[in-house]
């Protein structure tokens, strides 16, 4: 019967007397742990950061822009040509089952001014289905309302950078700014959103309801028209009948025969977001697999240490077989050595992945992410490894000849 407590304690003396060779050799796992952890930590946290800022965006998002148009030959981009208009987005919100929320929108920059503050900023013109569609929330105050719209009323909401570059910390409700010269009474404050995925400040902005940036701020090329239509679906489901819905819906109302092109462009938002953020998922497993290379590389340095120290033992293992010992006592006792030397490295390796996750984070400004599951694996895997490259050192020990041991110089 193998004596396991005897052979871990004569595993653990002999490492204790090559200190110096073992720490080396478990330095490889330190690093690749550690590395594996940081990675995945910083990757992790690079996805939640961008799954925020999507989330911030508002979900089941459709954009409907205006079509292109061709100016002596020259194609110009989308956007050109003034092809939608309100109609289309009461349109859109009336006839379209798929459909929960319609915004159109017409803005511009312009410098907002309050006493002796400015602030440029972009102003968007839309209704009030814009918090809906966004997922927005008011900070304070109230939306723009169905009779604002109809009245093209001068009343606007501040976004949150606004709020702070205008009054400061002020309270801005029912406080009077001007746009473009014009005065417009705050009727309400927007809740901050942060960054877009594109890198956008989504708190500069400044909401007024559509028909007064289309009379009274920007203009119209033709009455009613619009810059934009956001449509926000009922589900993630129903994106695909709300697209076709939308893009049969304008091709009826601009009368646009079977075989002409589409003089507007619908684009689904979500799917958009969802492949950034399953570029960031993708990369992070990448970065986890380059660190685990650091893994095997460690591994590799325990087997060839296990190699070396069994013909350095050689008499010492001819001596333990002499008095008694058997092939499994021999082949445990080598096997216990690496697994400790891959278990205490995964441990050092786990707490220097933590605290360089943490480093990263507040040296780069970085998000980090330290996940339960990734140091569970990160732990699980070095053993792994330590069994893996220890066996071949222990088999080829236990299968010395106890005399050849003997003579061994």
């Amino acid at each position: 019967m193998i004596d396991i407590p005897s052979t871990i304690r004569i595993s653990l003396r002999a490492l204790r007397v090559n200190k110096m060779r073992s720490a080396l050799t478990m330095l490889g796992i330190v690093i690749g742990v550690g590395a594996v952890i940081a990675m995945l930590a910083v990757g992790d946290g690079a996805r939640a950061q961008i799954a925020d800022q999507i989330s911030s965006m508002g979900s089941n998002l459709i954009m409907v822009i205006p079509g292109a148009t061709t100016a002596g030959g020259v194609r110009m981009g989308a956007g050109s040509q003034a092809t939608l208009s309100m109609g289309d987005a009461e349109a859109i919100a009336r006839e379209c089952p798929a459909v929960a929320f319609v915004a159109p929108t017409h803005g511009g920059v312009a410098q907002a001014v309050h006493e002796s503050r400015n602030w440029s900023t972009g102003v968007t013109g839309t209704t009030g289905d814009m918090i809906a569609v966004r997922d927005w929330q008011l900070a304070s105050g109230r939306p723009i309302t169905p009779e604002d719209v109809r009245a093209a009323a001068k009343v606007c909401l501040l976004g949150q950078t606004v709020v702070e570059n205008l009054f400061g910390g002020i309270d801005p409700l029912g406080k009077i700014i001007r746009i473009k010269n014009i005065p417009f009474t705050v009727i309400g404050t927007l809740e901050a959103k942060g960054q877009s995925p594109m890198g956008q400040d989504q708190d500069d902005t400044i909401m007024v309801p559509v028909t007064t940036a289309q009379k009274k701020l920007f203009g119209t090329a033709f009455p009613g028209m619009v810059r934009m239509i956001i449509v926000k679906g009922k589900s993630a489901e129903e994106l695909p009948d709300a697209e076709r819905q939308i893009a049969e819906l304008l091709r009826q109302r601009h009368r646009i025969g079977p075989k002409q092109e589409d003089d507007f462009t619908v684009r689904n938002l979500t799917q958009a977001m969802q492949a950034a953020e399953q570029s960031t998922k993708v990369m992070t497993m990448l970065l986890g697999a380059i660190a685990s290379v650091s893994l095997l590389v460690g591994g590799i340095g325990i087997m060839n240490i296990m190699l070396v120290s069994v013909t350095e033992r050689t008499r010492e293992i001819g001596i333990r077989m002499a008095v008694g010992a058997k092939t499994w006592d021999i082949r445990l006792q080598f096997m216990i050595e690496a697994l400790t030397l891959s278990l205490i490295g995964g441990v050092t390796g786990i707490v220097l992945g933590i605290s360089g996750s943490y480093a990263i984070s507040a040296i780069a400004g970085w998000p980090a992410n330290v996940s339960a599951l990734s140091v569970a694996l990160s732990f699980c895997f070095s053993g792994f490894v330590g069994i893996f490259f220890g066996f071949y050192p222990a088999w080829k020990a236990s299968l010395l000849d106890p005399i050849e041991a003997l003579r061994y110089e």
